[in-house]
């Protein structure tokens, strides 16, 4: 029995079609959709970027999104979000995921993921006055209208702040870190068609082996409240 390419060939199409979309957020004058600024926290794992992001939030009176992202997709894609945590921020493999998407009618395709999670981080980012937290916010979001924060930390410090306070062994800290940060790196590339590596993908990027919590949130907002006046000096001088 010959073999249907069609549904393949449409995906891959579709695949590309929502990536350009992607890419083309940022090239339009996107002031009415996005009239109140935010901030994408990427985090690299043991750098501290969610309890950095939480305060950040607090501080401004801003929300907080992290979990409400599973939660949304779910519903959306009418799934339990059991089933949508379980992909959330990792990489798939295409023969598998097509093999799932076939054989498990509650499993979720990387399209359909994908198109989810564009949808809701838009949304949120919409509404303004958010904090991010991770899943390649700032490569779907228009660069102008919010404040794209990168949290990292040496290898070493990340590893040890894994076993201070997740409890683990040296061994079992280092495949953690190792484990997650291939998982996301992948889960940009896969999803977003970006690396997450890239310099000028970030508004800025902290390292915090020298910052607490509160010392890198207050530079994060100094930084924020900055960008956004000068942004608002650009905008009068273009309409001058």
């Amino acid at each position: 029995m010959p073999v249907n390419y069609y549904p393949f060939i449409n995906k891959i199409i579709t695949t590309l079609q929502l990536r350009d979309r992607i890419d083309r957020v940022d090239s339009t004058d996107s002031s009415v959709a996005f009239p109140h600024p935010f901030i994408t926290v990427a985090r690299e794992p043991g750098s501290g970027g969610s309890p950095i992001a939480q305060s950040v939030a607090k501080k401004l009176n801003f929300e907080f999104v992290d979990e409400q992202i599973i939660e949304n997709i779910a519903t959306s894609a009418r799934k339990r979000k059991a089933i949508i945590k379980a992909v959330d921020e990792k990489h798939r493999g295409a023969i598998a995921d097509m093999v799932h998407a076939t054989l498990n009618t509650e499993y979720v395709n990387d399209l359909k993921y994908t198109t989810e999670l564009v949808k809701v981080i838009i949304s949120y980012a919409n509404k303004g006055n958010v904090v991010i937290l991770g899943r390649g916010a700032n490569f779907i979001l228009p660069f102008a209208h919010g404040l794209h924060v990168n949290i990292t930390a040496p290898y070493a410090v990340r590893v040890q702040r894994a076993m201070d306070y997740e409890g683990h062994t040296r061994q079992k800290a280092r495949q953690v870190i190792a484990n997650v940060d291939k998982e996301r790196r992948e889960f940009v590339k896969q999803y977003l068609n970006h690396n997450i590596d890239k310099k000028n993908a970030y508004d800025i990027t902290l390292n915090t082996t020298y910052f607490a919590v509160d010392q890198a949130r207050d530079v994060i907002i100094d930084i924020f409240t900055k960008k956004f006046s000068a942004v608002r000096r650009y905008k009068a001088m273009l309409k001058s």
